[in-house]
């Protein structure tokens, strides 16, 4: 059963400046759920995001999807760089690469699956602009990580998941078609751009290699 979203409002927020295209999906990267509450709704630290599921599944709304919540930071996608103010972001408590990354709980999950169709149904979001931190930030962040279950989402419409196909362009020409911010259109180096979009795709292997298995995985992106 799924449980009702409790309010905890966050006074890092501001008016967006654009439509909601996007959705963006972190981890809190904190120890605990109360710790990146706490840091989500300190004015001191000027970071927020829209919603943060716990794994229990609970579900906190801090900002208003109409307002523009501080949660991507310095960011790329498809030519935008303001990527927080087209998007809504939701973050899932789990400690991260930094203090113990864990598998995402089945009721955290199922809580995403939820709140995501409520998204979807609010804002015209295609499944291609549903992307992690580390897709926009390839530079400074991991995050949700190799552990997110991106293929089981990619069957509720959240996200895509490929189907390996022939890539007729150069790896790096198709990353930046499909959204990805490259040298030198954004200072980040490619390495970190693969790796970010292996992070995603090909969890398997997080070398920040463009090779035949990558580039296929691309192509068939980039059909869908």
């Amino acid at each position: 059963m799924r449980l009702p979203v409790v309010e905890r409002p966050s006074p890092n927020c501001d008016a967006r400046g654009a439509a909601v295209d996007m959705l963006v999906l972190h981890y809190t990267g904190m120890k605990t759920a109360e710790e990146a509450l706490a840091r989500l709704c300190d004015p001191a630290a000027k970071v927020s995001a829209h919603y943060t599921i716990d794994q229990d599944g609970r579900v906190w709304r801090h900002v208003p999807e109409d307002l523009r919540a501080w949660h991507a930071g310095v960011s790329w996608w498809a030519g935008a760089a303001n990527v927080n103010a087209r998007s809504i972001g939701i973050e899932l408590v789990n400690p991260g690469h930094e203090f113990g990354y864990v598998p995402f709980a089945e009721a955290q999950i199922g809580a995403l699956i939820d709140l995501s169709a409520g998204i979807f149904a609010r804002h015209a979001i295609a499944p291609a602009r549903v992307v992690g931190h580390s897709d926009v930030a390839p530079a400074r962040k991991d995050d949700p990580g190799e552990l997110f279950p991106w293929e089981q989402l990619a069957e509720y419409g959240i996200g895509l998941w490929p189907k390996p196909w022939v890539l007729y362009e150069p790896f790096e020409t198709a990353l930046a078609r499909f959204g990805y911010g490259t040298p030198p259109t954004v200072d980040v180096p490619m390495e970190k751009v693969i790796a970010a979009f292996q992070r995603h795709f090909r969890p398997s292997c997080i070398d920040g290699i463009a090779d035949d298995e990558c580039a296929r995985l691309l192509g068939g992106l980039l059909e869908a």
